[in-house]
């Protein structure tokens, strides 16, 4: 990709983000400082200091950190989701659970202001939600660009995201607590973690034959150099039938095929659970295609992106427009910096890294983060180093 072209992403990117913080600051104040004037003033857990230092969306005494420790979370958070399509989102989440220390900070209002506790729940939703957004924008123009996004595909899981991204920020905004979140996040995460372990087993694997071959021919022209690409290879995807029972696609040299409707149902369901948990949902999407659609890794990313983005805007506009979330804009405004250089480094990268081992990537971090917060969020506490 051209400087041109990254400095284009770039300006747009910073436009929309400018754009929607500065509409939604009416909201951000109203909504907060209700919450804050419940919370009882003092110097103990679960209350509100005046004269603390601002931290967190301008709270006294909530957590904040140095500028550059957003910069590198953002850096790996956009890594991650470029390079395998997913895991962006939960990466997020850990960030602002855990390394920022923000759950833990809002736990303490449990008892003494709800409002606010689930307040910040809903405010970690939407600011884990910008990051992947972000990070979706760019990998989906970046990855199409390479000829490694199926396109009506995308588009099919993206239109049968929109009902679940804009349905479920609806039903469950002001009515989730930090501890039944971080509960249900963990229990999602870590049932993706045996599907994709199930990928890499034999029995896994012989279901996919066609993945495997184009793969193996992906591999051996971009990783191994050993093969020379063909004309019509080199185009990547390439869309052959379009219908609206069946859409046929081929990528080096294997062809493959899909009924718009299962993409478009599958959709909503993947948008409905990941706007629940507020993340993009990659960690769903991937699974589904490579599962069920049966297709390489290295042109999940892409697709997988595409869907995420759509799903992103709609969350975030469901969120902060029509239920009023705030959000701490200088917090994500640092994020976005390294979302924007991760997500550039990862399809730049991930053409090296075989398949196998961007999927035990994903398996291992999908085991850690879901037993840690499973536990933590229903036993109070959890069982894994950090978490």
């Amino acid at each position: 990709m051209s400087k041109k072209n990254l400095l284009t992403i770039g300006v747009l990117a910073a436009l929309a983000v400018l754009a929607t913080l500065l509409l939604a600051e009416p909201a951000l104040a109203g909504k907060l400082e209700e919450a804050i004037a419940k919370t009882p003033v003092g110097e103990g857990p679960g209350m509100i200091h005046p004269g603390a230092p601002q931290g967190f969306m301008g709270i006294p005494g909530a957590p904040h950190h140095f500028f550059l420790f957003y910069i590198l979370w953002g850096i790996w958070v956009g890594w991650i989701f470029s390079s395998v399509g997913a895991f962006g989102g939960v990466m997020a989440g850990v960030g602002h659970i855990t390394v920022f220390g923000l759950a833990d900070y809002g736990r303490s209002f449990k008892s003494t202001s709800p409002p606010l506790n689930k307040l910040l729940t809903d405010s970690i939703r939407v600011c884990n939600q910008y990051l992947v957004g972000l990070s979706a924008l760019i990998s989906s123009i970046t990855y199409y660009r390479m000829g490694r996004l199926v396109l009506p595909l995308g588009l099919c899981l993206a239109g049968g995201g929109v009902a679940g991204a804009y349905l479920i920020p609806v039903l469950t905004a002001g009515k989730i607590n930090l501890s039944m979140y971080i509960g249900y996040f963990g229990i999602v995460v870590f049932a993706v973690a045996f599907v994709l372990f199930y990928e890499t087993t034999p029995a896994g694997q012989a279901r996919k034959k066609a993945a495997k071959a184009a793969a193996k021919a992906f591999e051996e022209a971009h990783i191994k150099k050993t093969a020379a690409v063909s004309a019509e290879h080199a185009k990547g995807v390439y869309v052959t039938s379009w219908g609206l029972s069946k859409i046929v696609f081929t990528f080096y040299g294997q062809e493959f095929s899909f009924n718009p409707v299962w993409p478009v149902l599958g959709g909503f369901f993947i948008a409905a659970i990941s706007a629940f948990i507020g993340v993009g949902g990659g960690f769903l999407y991937v699974p589904f295609l490579t599962s069920v659609a049966g297709l390489p890794m290295f042109i999940v990313a892409g697709t997988s992106a595409l869907a995420v983005l759509v799903s992103m805007i709609t969350s975030i506009f469901t969120f902060m427009f029509v239920k009023s979330v705030p959000m701490d804009p200088i917090l994500v405004g640092t994020e976005l910096i390294g979302i924007f250089i991760g997500s550039i480094l990862g399809p730049m990268t991930s053409k090296y890294i075989p398949e196998i081992w961007l999927k035990r990537i994903f398996v291992a971090l999908a085991v850690y983060v879901g037993v840690g917060y499973v536990t933590k969020g229903f036993l109070g506490y959890s069982i894994m180093p950090g978490m």
